[in-house]
């Protein structure tokens, strides 16, 4: 296992202060209401510093290091939400940070990028060919590289969000997390495992990229030939082995949700809620409202709105 619930509870002392203790809303007083008759909670970070939960695993990372590790600058590919928390990163230690992204990186993040500092590069369609990039420029370099989804650091940081969603909802049911490389569920999962074991979890993959539901049908982790989705976020055309793993042996089911849907569901968020969520923030309300998810009357639900963006707006 990549990490355990020690490690998550020491990411929780190590960020605390360095990142925002997330609200949690109820979606209730609907126009449009949700199918079912669940009692449905939002953990909102698309609150978070940056705008994502990502700000969590990025800042573990950081002060697990040394001053000397970062000396050479940090090096990150990301689909936006993880290049803002790297960003960060680099802004609060003083350092140089490159981040970069494929071509459908979204035009909100890139400039947020930019308000952070970091210096920008557009290579490749897909998050992996992105990264194939960023590598190369760290064994020029000796700068930190910072991975999105399979760093422990990473993983662990993001596993914080399950330790406030139990202090917040100790009696939750089922927990919906949106899923690109599998990071943040796997972080979640290992947390909601220990401290909650017979809680359901439910991942939310993208039509174009249905990269982890793929790999468990198959028994093994394989990537994708293609990937079709255009939400930077959740394209990922292979996870890491420790990944799989992970949700191989904690996570419920997987289900998937078009970018359309996605698009819809953001919209939802806005006029129902007031929250400007991206499309990976909005995949678990789209599996909700395309009825994905079966649900039981009385359900506690937590679904997590995972990134801030203007695509409803």
């Amino acid at each position: 296992m990549m990490i355990s619930i020690d490690d998550v509870h020491e990411a929780a002392a190590r960020i605390k202060g360095m990142v925002r203790h997330t609200p949690m809303m109820a979606a209730d007083n609907q126009k449009d209401r949700l199918p079912g008759g669940a009692d449905l909670m939002l953990k909102l970070e698309l609150l978070q510093v940056t705008g994502s939960f990502k700000a969590r695993g990025a800042t573990n990372k950081l002060l697990s290091l040394s001053k000397d590790a970062i000396s050479r600058g940090i090096v990150a590919a990301s689909g936006g939400n993880h290049g803002l928390a790297t960003a960060r990163a680099g802004f609060l230690s003083g350092v140089p940070v490159d981040i970069f992204l494929p071509d459908n990186a979204t035009p909100s993040k890139i400039a947020k990028l930019k308000e952070w500092n970091a210096r920008i590069h557009v290579v490749g369609s897909v998050w992996h060919e992105a990264n194939a990039a960023a590598l190369e420029l760290v064994e020029k370099t000796g700068a930190a590289y910072f991975h999105p989804f399979a760093d422990p650091m990473v993983v662990a940081g993001q596993g914080t969000v399950a330790l406030e969603i139990l202090e917040q909802m100790p009696d939750v049911d089922t927990v919906l997390i949106a899923m690109g490389g599998g990071g943040l569920i796997s972080g979640v999962a290992t947390a909601l495992r220990a401290l909650k074991p017979g809680v359901r979890i439910i991942g939310i993959e993208a039509e174009g990229c249905p990269v982890l539901l793929r790999a468990l049908e198959a028994g093994e982790n394989r990537g994708l030939d293609r990937v079709t989705t255009s939400v930077a976020t959740m394209a990922c055309a292979r996870t890491e082995d420790s990944i799989f793993d992970i949700v191989k042996a904690t996570v419920d089911q997987i289900v998937l949700v078009s970018d359309d849907e996605m698009r819809a569901a953001a919209k939802w968020l806005w006029f129902e809620m007031g929250l400007a969520a991206d499309l990976s923030g909005a995949a678990a309300i789209a599996a909700l409202r395309e009825r994905r998810i079966e649900i039981s009357d009385g359900e506690r639900i937590c679904a997590i709105i995972c990134g801030a963006g203007p695509d409803a707006l």
